[in-house]
């Protein structure tokens, strides 16, 4: 875990994804990879930026106050996924159909830019 102090949203996508740095497993298959992907709870303080390098993953609160924080130019994401907490949630338990996710992506209620990106998150959570 590192030591800095996460806030709200960050601390529990922190709390689900920091112990994949103990599974070697997760260190094998992603030894090589350099990703960064976004997630803003469009309804909350603070956005969550995964950070997965050389087989370790960081979470980095940050404050989704103003979209300028956000920006793809500012933190260098490759990937985002844009919904409210509620929706996360859901997604995260599974308990979102692939219909009703599609259903909601087009009808912007979630927004994915960089999805190739964005699905490594399906790989995390098998592991």
């Amino acid at each position: 875990m590192s030591d800095k102090k996460l806030r709200g949203f960050a601390k529990i996508i922190s709390q689900q994804f920091e112990p994949l740095n103990d599974n070697e497993k997760f260190k094998k298959k992603f030894k090589d990879t350099d990703l960064k992907i976004l997630l803003n709870a469009t309804d909350g303080r603070y956005a969550a930026l995964i950070k997965i390098k050389d087989g370790h993953v960081e979470v980095d609160g940050i404050k989704n106050n103003e979209k300028e924080n956000l920006k793809k130019d500012a933190l260098g994401w490759d990937g985002k996924l844009a919904t409210t907490t509620e929706l996360f949630l859901k997604i995260a338990a599974g308990k979102l159909s692939t219909l009703s996710m599609l259903g909601k992506i087009i009808t912007r209620k979630i927004k994915i830019k960089g999805i190739s990106k964005v699905l490594v998150l399906t790989e995390l959570f098998d592991l």
